[in-house]
């Protein structure tokens, strides 16, 4: 089994793109499309049909976006960071390459 660089729940931050420099929290990651859901970004504006669910009308959705435009943010350092896998105590976890700590 491979290690995601990038998974639910992690804060990222957007790298290029009319959202560059931008952070939020990933909802989803598809990995076989190599797309990402977060919050807050690449939002857009879809027009909904009223239903029993939902009210209709206009509302902002949160559209993916490539994995590659994405990196883990390291709020130690507020900074966008690359990501290391090392073994420690016999599983293999996610570091992050500035500031050394288990992501």
């Amino acid at each position: 089994m491979s290690i995601a660089r990038i998974r639910k729940g992690d804060t990222v931050i957007c790298i290029s793109g009319n959202d560059a420099g931008k952070t939020g929290k990933v909802t989803s990651v598809d990995p076989k499309k190599g797309t990402a859901i977060v919050e807050k970004l690449n939002v857009h504006k879809k027009a909904m049909k009223r239903t029993e669910k939902t009210p209709g009308g206009i509302i902002d959705i949160e559209m993916p976006i490539r994995l590659c435009k994405l990196m883990p943010y390291d709020a130690e350092k507020k900074c966008g960071t690359r990501v290391r896998i090392e073994e420690r105590d016999g599983k293999k976890v996610r570091v992050s390459v500035k500031s050394g700590k288990v992501l």
